[in-house]
């Protein structure tokens, strides 16, 4: 176990570029990001890991940084919505169903369904689908736009 102490030098893969960051040893992910990388889409909703405003990929797999401790992401892959560049099928998609209302889940939203089509390169069975969206919450929409905006991101070109 690496014992951090004051301020560690740490480097993190973020959206494809290796960022050499000063953090202490309780800060949270989401914080970093927003904070000293100025990447903003993850959204501090809960901060306890239950709404998902605040999902990120972490070596392929949604993550929710608000329960990850910058240091422990040292090494591993880390997307967020701005790495995903506009145009990923799945943001084409909610533009397409209206999948969005005030867009403060929006992020979380489009990185679990991101990461959903990695792990699942074809389509998957409704169950499934509906596994990977209850890690999410919207309080403004209904979910149908955004299950339509999955069933469409599968019928897009990547």
């Amino acid at each position: 176990m690496v014992r951090y102490e004051g301020k560690t030098i740490i480097k993190l893969n973020v959206n494809g570029e290796l960022h050499e960051l000063a953090v202490r040893p309780s800060d949270l992910l989401l914080d970093v990001l927003r904070e000293q990388l100025g990447l903003t889409a993850a959204k501090p909703g809960c901060k306890n890991g239950d709404c998902g405003a605040c999902t990120i990929i972490m070596d392929g797999w949604p993550a929710k940084s608000c329960l990850a401790l910058a240091a422990e992401a040292e090494g591993h892959v880390i997307l967020t919505v701005e790495g995903l560049g506009g145009t990923a099928a799945i943001q084409r998609a909610f533009v397409k169903e209206n999948a969005f209302q005030c867009g403060y889940c929006t992020s979380g939203f489009l990185m679990v369904c991101h990461a959903l089509q990695m792990q699942h390169p074809i389509i998957p069975e409704e169950l499934v689908i509906e596994e990977w969206l209850q890690s999410n919450l919207c309080r403004c929409t209904s979910y149908e736009e955004i299950r339509k905006a999955v069933n469409s991101m599968y019928n897009m070109p990547k």
